[in-house]
């Protein structure tokens, strides 16, 4: 056994890239001051602040001055879905637009604002996990506040026609979420492409550190804070700024419009070649997922009679996720792979494998064989 097994769960989070820990250490140690501060100190890290904030809006489209910085992604998702709501609510548009395979920092949320007394709709998925656009034009109506849909999914990397669904958003006067934490420094993101009114970005999903995250708020976007103090962030995300992530956010997002289309592509050969491999040795093995229109890291595969979690179980020089939750001592199928019509057999079957920038093609060639033996000998 490696004395680190390979790492196969970027969708989860990303080791930092060396680069954003130069990047950011002068501000843990050096450039010390706060943003708010009118000294020499204040000055220095309200530019640091100012520079990343151009940065991260470069990688999506934006303009610096329609970039938040929040803690996470989750807060990001918390601010646009409550704050955005909240703020139409004169208007008398009490309706929500979700899809069924949203991240739990969009789904909870709504439904704990159900249980305010909004009405909340979920759009159903195909096989391959994508919103069907009709569904969506029927349930988006003039009482409807806001719509949120992820651009990838977490767990299968399928990409939703997120164009089509803000036009039907904008045509009933809608505001328009994009989750794309997953999707930012995978697959081009731009805001005015996508029709995005509001857009949660997290670092640590493209090599910054866990910490910290971003909300793209279109300039004239009404939006009202969930948290209450000083005027930072444009008033929308009172406390000081955390400067050494923020300028790691910064130097992330960077890297990642540098690199994006030859790392994307490098990424999509080493995905297919360890399905390729995989298929080639485990009959009836499945994807789950959209065939094309996922990202370029992500392989989600259903492994025939095995549960996914035996599976890495015999599998340890392989660190990867399951289609299911464990929960004391019983798995639950995986709510995206119900909603996309997955029987329990193959729900239970399904491992996620997601590459990264660090992910070499001896590792694949490596998990392959491991994955392809720990299935043998559970067959056995």
């Amino acid at each position: 056994m490696n004395e680190q097994p390979i790492y196969l769960d970027y969708n989860a989070t990303t080791p930092v890239d060396p680069r954003v820990v130069e990047a950011m250490l002068p501000y843990l140690h050096e450039h010390y001051g706060n943003p708010s501060s009118d000294h020499a100190y204040g000055r220095r890290a309200k530019a640091a602040v100012e520079e990343a904030r151009a940065k991260v809006a470069a990688l999506i489209g934006a303009r610096s001055e329609e970039i938040v910085f929040t803690a996470c992604a989750t807060e990001a998702n918390n601010l646009a879905l409550q704050g955005a709501a909240r703020a139409r609510l004169a208007e008398g548009r009490t309706l929500l637009v979700a899809s069924a395979v949203e991240h739990p920092s969009v789904i909870r949320p709504l439904r704990q604002m159900a249980a305010e007394g909004w009405s909340v709709t979920e759009l159903p998925v195909d096989a391959a996990g994508r919103v069907r656009v009709n569904e969506a034009a029927r349930a988006v109506t003039q009482d409807t506040a806001v719509v949120s849909v992820m651009l990838a999914n977490n767990e299968v990397g399928t990409l939703q026609p997120i164009r089509e669904i803000a036009a039907i958003a904008r045509a009933q006067g809608a505001l328009m979420h994009v989750d794309a934490a997953q999707a930012a420094g995978k697959v081009p993101v731009d805001v005015n492409a996508l029709g995005a009114d509001l857009l949660t970005l997290a670092g640590h999903k493209f090599h910054a550190p866990k910490g910290v995250g971003a909300l793209y708020v279109r300039a004239g976007t009404p939006l009202l804070p969930i948290m209450h103090g000083a005027g930072h962030e444009r008033g929308l995300r009172p406390g000081t700024e955390n400067v050494p992530h923020v300028v790691a956010l910064g130097e992330a997002a960077r890297i990642a419009r540098e690199c994006l289309a030859e790392e994307a592509a490098r990424l999509a050969a080493l995905r297919d070649a360890l399905h390729g491999r995989l298929a080639a040795a485990i009959p009836a093995l499945v994807l789950n997922g959209h065939e094309t229109e996922r990202l370029p890291n992500t392989l989600n595969l259903a492994f025939p009679g095995v549960e996914g979690w035996r599976l890495l179980e015999a599998a340890p020089d392989i660190a990867a996720a399951t289609g299911s939750a464990c929960h004391a001592g019983q798995h639950a199928v995986s709510g995206v792979l119900a909603a996309m019509g997955c029987d329990r057999a193959r729900a239970l079957g399904a491992v996620r494998l997601s590459l990264g920038r660090f992910t070499t093609q001896a590792e694949v060639e490596a998990a392959a064989a491991a994955l392809i033996a720990a299935w043998q000998s559970l067959q056995a």
